[in-house]
């Protein structure tokens, strides 16, 4: 039984989480995820959501993973992790995550590596290392501090606390809250409308904002007047001008050229 599926649903892909009951991050999942994440390099949609089956998202990496490991094979491990991470964040189209309900450690870092977190208001995130001596290893604590600023990165992980998903909304998190029972329908419509639209210039967005996390200001600026004038010569800006200019806003079609 695949514990990692990827489905197409026109321009959009959805990889979905299903190893119950838990869904929890082993060698296993791991492989079968990174290897999903692979998939939609090498044949692209337009955009992708990253959602679960069952009761909860996940509930973290299964701590039998951790049982006897010396800090060579921790180490491994944790390049094992951060790759994946590093392959999401590269992914050059909008990834959106959706979190149903409790997203811990791994999952919680994994949404972090997505370009929107949208979640249902009874879900609750976690980053619980403490609780086994650890703190996290996926790129979580500097992806919260991006968010949220370094003292609730802290917060989070230093108390090891749940925090539901009106908080993490506030502290700028979680991009949206919608009622439990209508978030599956809300993300796929979000992740195909972002799918829809004019990718290129989200992927330019995206390597902007790269830019200005490894150098400040002053990197996203470089990014910008190095690379953001490609998008002149694609005929989706060519074709969405002529649009604006004969029928007016909002009328564009988009084809990711």
């Amino acid at each position: 039984m695949s514990l990692v599926s990827t489905e197409r649903e026109g321009p959009m892909a959805v990889i979905t989480l299903d190893s119950p009951p838990l869904n929890l991050f082993d060698r296993a999942m791991t492989t079968e995820l990174i290897a999903a994440i692979e998939a939609v390099q090498d044949d692209p949609p337009r955009g992708l959501l990253i959602r679960a089956e069952g009761k909860v998202v996940s509930g973290g990496v299964n701590v039998q993973e951790f049982k006897g490991l010396s800090a060579s094979e921790g180490a491994r491990l944790w390049e094992q992790l951060m790759g994946l991470i590093d392959r999401v964040e590269g992914l050059p189209f909008p990834v959106v995550f959706a979190a149903h309900g409790l997203t811990l450690t791994a999952a919680f870092e994994l949404s972090l590596a997505c370009d929107l977190i949208v979640a249902s208001e009874s879900a609750q995130f976690g980053l619980v290392e403490i609780v086994v001596g650890l703190t996290p290893s996926m790129g979580g604590p500097q992806r919260l501090a991006e968010r949220a600023g370094s003292g609730r990165a802290r917060q989070l992980v230093m108390t090891g606390g749940l925090f539901d998903a009106a908080t993490l909304e506030r502290w700028n998190v979680v991009n949206e809250v919608k009622p439990d029972g209508e978030l599956d329908e809300y993300a796929r419509k979000l992740t195909r409308r972002l799918a829809n639209g004019p990718t290129l210039a989200h992927a330019m967005t995206k390597r902007i904002l790269r830019g200005w996390r490894d150098d400040g200001m002053a990197g996203a600026d470089r990014v910008t007047r190095r690379d953001a004038a490609e998008l002149f010569e694609t005929e989706d800006l060519r074709n969405a001008v002529e649009s604006f200019l004969e029928n007016g806003p909002g009328k564009a079609t988009y084809e990711g050229r």
